[in-house]
């Protein structure tokens, strides 16, 4: 198939611009990131979301323009491994909380999938990318 790069490049544009928002909203909407932080027992809440908000823009910037792709999916996934079972812990809600976080906890295992194929590729040279990298 000849669209194989245009394939990559759209995927690498949906999955960032998806972080890239998220990581946006953690300094827009930074107070009320924070009491959500508080409020799920996270430790240095103003701390964690401020670092996490730079994680995910700097990473979704990586993952778009192909500058840094193993650290950038790295940190990304990171993320997600640390962030999902924290606060989508559907475990402990009930009712109709319950499901919400089940579908927030499922839906970030998908992402956590989707960085772990991006950080199999990070070595390669990406089409339409920077290709600057470190491996």
């Amino acid at each position: 198939m000849a669209l194989e790069g245009e394939f990559l490049l759209a995927g690498r544009l949906l999955f960032g611009v998806l972080f890239l928002y998220n990581g946006y909203n953690h300094f827009a909407e930074y107070e009320g990131r924070v009491g959500y932080a508080q409020y799920k027992g996270m430790f240095a809440p103003s701390l964690s979301v401020i670092s996490s908000g730079v994680v995910l823009v700097l990473g979704s910037l990586g993952i778009i323009f192909g500058v840094y792709p193993v650290i950038s999916a790295g940190a990304l996934a990171t993320f997600l491994i640390v962030a999902t079972p924290l606060f989508h812990d559907f475990w402990n809600a009930s009712g109709e909380d319950r499901q919400n976080e089940l579908n927030h906890f499922l839906k970030n295992v998908g992402l956590l999938g989707g960085a772990l194929v991006l950080l199999s590729m990070g070595s390669e040279a990406w089409a339409y990318a920077v290709n600057v990298s470190l491996f």
